[in-house]
């Protein structure tokens, strides 16, 4: 019995140890995991923002391209063609808005969701003038006519949807940019 507490005396501490040592190279290795895996996203994220960064700015872009587009001079120049009269122009003007919205829908994944929100109202009002704008003439109008009364009712509004959304835009884009 003598024996086996001698023993006992030398086998317990170094059981002790072992367990301590187990547990702290455990605890230890746990720790330098998570390390890794935090390095690991970090590393993701920055790979994200190198490839997702220049479609983003790409978007914006797009986005006020379309803006600008849709203000009086620049839709009537390309849309107007030589012998339409103000009905057809509408038409074209209307088709031209709608076309290239949808042709930008894609671009709402990488705006804020208000921007996005200006931009569709930006849209409707002008569309919305450019019927008004036809209600508003004679029959016998013709389509330089038409075009003045488009600009009378556009420069109504000191600041219309689409100067306040293309604001907007270019501001939010500042912020994320910077």
């Amino acid at each position: 019995m003598k024996e086996f507490l001698e023993i006992l005396k030398y086998v317990l501490p170094a059981l002790v140890v072992l367990a301590t040592a187990y547990l702290m190279i455990k605890e230890l290795l746990r720790k330098e995991k998570e390390r890794l895996d935090w390095l690991s996203r970090q590393e993701n994220k920055a790979e994200n923002l190198k490839i997702i960064t220049p479609i983003r700015i790409q978007a914006y872009e797009r986005i006020v391209l379309f803006l600008e587009r849709m203000v009086p001079n620049n839709l009537i120049i390309r849309t107007n063609k030589q012998g339409m009269n103000p009905y057809e122009l509408q038409s074209s003007m209307i088709k031209a808005i709608r076309d290239e919205y949808e042709h930008n829908l894609s671009q709402q994944l990488y705006v804020s969701p208000a921007a996005w929100e200006m931009v569709k109202n930006a849209r409707e009002w002008m569309i919305n003038v450019i019927n008004k704008a036809y209600g508003g003439i004679g029959e016998d109008a013709n389509t330089s006519d038409y075009s003045g009364k488009i600009f009378e009712l556009y420069l109504e509004h000191k600041k219309t949807p689409v100067s306040q959304a293309l604001e907007f835009v270019r501001e939010e884009m500042g912020k994320k940019f910077e």
